[in-house]
């Protein structure tokens, strides 16, 4: 059992960024509550938006788990700011609990977006933020699957007058898709303002709540779907997935392309380049480059953004999503990998968030 001391004592090493003290002599530490053996804490910044809150919340949960060990369970990490700035009511506050939103795009199908999407999604929590994940793969949605939910129907309730969706949650994440609302051996054979309508509901009637992360698996290409999403909500940046092999990147190029065109205006936070090699169980110290060596380097280069990560092709990957049990859960190598990516997409949205302006909100005309 743990002391409040000894979780305030180990929080004394957690420091904020840019003010240089540590969150507990700031009065960042509102309170601390410890209930069967869990660890729940209430931070309490001086404004909602601090760039650096998310970093603060995974840097809490590394230094309770160095200091009182691994097994250490924070269940909550809350954050009640001691002054809310008034801001003017817009149409762009459809998710004002959301603080961030990442967009996981692919030039093309069959890279492993949505394997990415879902680890991605669950590292992420495990790391100890807020995640939701929306799968708006409205014509092939397979993150039911890597859920294991492919029987899950979502329930409804009423607040205010307005009906909501509630996610599935699991393995710490928030979950909404298509795939709930059907089933899954029939085809979903819509128009694209029909799959556009059911994004838009699935984002303005989900109950999200409060999240540091709102990702959204979209379907491969440039489409419909990627435009609706841009003219509902202010998406902080974008990632691209991708193999190495040359007609993909070709592909990669030209999402890039799209994200960063003056009609659209989202940051790209990153390359992610997947099935990067094959390392057989045999061989451990010899790579296979299956479908070509550096490509996602050479485009993250050629392209000036960052690559974020290389995930190799390991068979315990596609075990997991098939069995829904994604693999970013498993404390072996390859769920560190994932863990590994999730740590430097965190770093590059706080450093976007630091150096550029909010995403607006697509006006098409």
């Amino acid at each position: 059992m743990y002391t409040k001391e000894q979780v305030i004592s180990a929080l004394r090493q957690v420091r904020h960024p840019e003010k240089g003290s540590d969150i507990v002599s700031l009065n960042i530490l509102g309170d601390v509550i410890i209930e069967d053996d869990s660890i729940k804490l209430v931070l309490t910044p001086e404004k909602s938006n601090d760039p650096f809150l998310s970093s603060i919340k995974s840097s809490c949960v590394k230094a309770l788990k160095d200091a009182l060990g691994p097994d250490a369970v924070i269940s909550s990490i809350e954050v009640n700011p001691k002054v809310i700035i008034e801001k003017k009511k817009s149409e762009n506050d459809i998710l004002p609990g959301v603080r961030n939103i990442i967009a996981v795009s692919s030039g093309k199908g069959g890279v492993g977006k949505s394997t990415v999407a879902v680890n991605l999604a669950v590292a992420l929590s495990r790391s100890g933020y807020s995640v939701g994940l929306l799968d708006a793969d409205i014509f092939g949605p397979s993150v039911p699957k890597m859920f294991n939910a492919e029987n899950h129907r979502p329930g409804m309730h009423q607040r205010n007058g307005t009906d909501w969706i509630e996610p599935l949650e699991k393995y710490g994440v928030k979950v909404l898709s298509i795939g709930f609302f059907v089933k899954d051996s029939e085809a979903v054979i819509w128009r694209g303002p029909m799959a556009s309508s059911f994004l838009k509901q699935l984002i303005t009637q989900g109950d999200w709540g409060e999240l540091d992360y709102l990702i959204f698996d979209l379907p491969p290409g440039t489409s419909d779907i990627h435009l609706t999403l841009v003219q509902e909500v202010p998406v902080t940046g974008a990632v691209v997935v991708t193999t190495p092999q040359e007609v993909a990147l070709a592909d990669a190029r030209k999402g890039i392309a799209m994200f960063r065109s003056e009609s659209i205006n989202v940051p790209v936070l990153g390359l992610i380049e997947n099935m990067s090699y094959f390392v057989a169980p045999e061989l451990p110290g010899r790579r296979y480059y299956i479908f070509g060596k550096e490509g996602g380097r050479r485009l993250a280069e050629e392209m000036n953004v960052e690559l974020l990560g290389q995930i190799p092709i390991v068979e315990k990957i596609c075990d997991g999503g098939d069995a829904g049990s994604p693999v970013a859960l498993r404390d072996d190598e390859t769920g560190m990998a994932f863990m590994k990516l999730a740590e430097t997409v965190a770093a590059r949205i706080e450093k976007r968030n630091a150096e550029q302006a909010p995403t607006e909100r697509v006006r098409m005309k």
